[in-house]
């Protein structure tokens, strides 16, 4: 019971924050989209949709959740302990939205103990995360407990960029196999919803692309059923937040372009069309790679 109650309180608290960040926008989506994006059960979501609409943040219009407030800290529920699987859970989510929102740079220097007073967990379990992390040499163990976040070169992003395609276009025919009754159709309908009504706002709110970005790739993903696929992307995103995301001179734009390509991949898929879908998915990530090289050559 205390196990439940403690994830409750932690997804509703995470809700909290990316409400206060803008990273979820009104109407929200659909129970089965944010238990994927919450990595959690669409009952857990639901007491969480429950609790938010009761502290008057939320009004249920139809069958949507809409934003009538913005969160406050007396909404957060004070801090919870988590089981230490939990707390891996909670510190991986933590450690990537720190490198997305620019907290943690290439070039840095942080200590277990400051990340773990941040995220208010064990330094434990953060040790055993950067321990199993430094496997993409993307950060380093300078001396015990202190860390770096290193910086990297064309070559080395382009090189895991080759494993990115590889890894995405052999999710994608697995995807075009799946049978009709597969929810994860249900998913890339909801999704290709999502972004053509991103797209009317995009001008003002093009920051939002993100986290649609990471779940048409996890989406793609999820159709390999491959744990090591899932393993590989982790590094990949990392490059993506270090650098592709960093430069932000024409991200609106670069957005924009990204939401379109997005759009025909999922209209080829939904139309069963594979060789469109295919062709469409190369495109998108030639685009990405283009830019992602033009970010690392500008910083160097």
């Amino acid at each position: 019971m205390a196990r439940t109650k403690n994830l409750r309180n932690s997804v509703v608290n995470q809700f909290i924050d990316d409400l206060s960040n803008g990273h979820i926008v009104s109407p929200l989506p659909s129970q089965s989209i944010l238990a994927n994006m919450y990595n959690t059960s669409r009952t857990t979501i639901r007491h969480s949709l429950e609790h938010l609409h009761s502290c008057g943040i939320l009004e249920k219009v139809g069958n949507d959740y809409v934003i009538v407030r913005q969160p406050v800290v007396e909404d957060y529920y004070d801090t919870v302990t988590e089981l230490p699987h939990e707390q891996a859970a909670t510190f991986e989510r933590a450690f990537y939205k720190m490198i997305h929102q620019r907290e943690l740079s290439p070039g840095d220097t942080f200590t277990e103990l400051q990340l773990a007073r941040f995220v208010n967990i064990s330094p434990v379990v953060v040790r055993e995360f950067l321990l199993r992390f430094s496997r993409y040499n993307l950060i380093e163990n300078i001396r015990r407990g202190q860390w770096h976040m290193k910086k990297f070169d064309q070559h080395y992003a382009e090189k895991l960029f080759e494993l990115r395609e590889l890894l995405e276009t052999q999710a994608l025919t697995h995807f075009m196999n799946l049978p009709e009754h597969d929810q994860r159709w249900v998913l890339a309908k909801e999704l290709l919803y999502r972004h053509r009504q991103l797209r009317k706002t995009v001008i003002f709110n093009y920051r939002a692309f993100s986290q649609l970005d990471h779940e048409l790739h996890s989406l793609l993903l999820s159709a390999a059923d491959n744990p090591f696929f899932n393993q590989s992307m982790e590094a990949i995103t990392v490059i993506f937040h270090f650098h592709y995301q960093r430069d932000e001179a024409d991200l609106k734009a670069r957005n924009i372009l990204a939401i379109e390509e997005h759009m025909a991949i999922l209209n080829a898929m939904l139309n069963h069309d594979d060789l469109s879908a295919m062709n469409e998915l190369h495109r998108h990530l030639e685009t990405a790679k283009s830019s992602m090289v033009r970010a690392i050559t500008q910083q160097s």
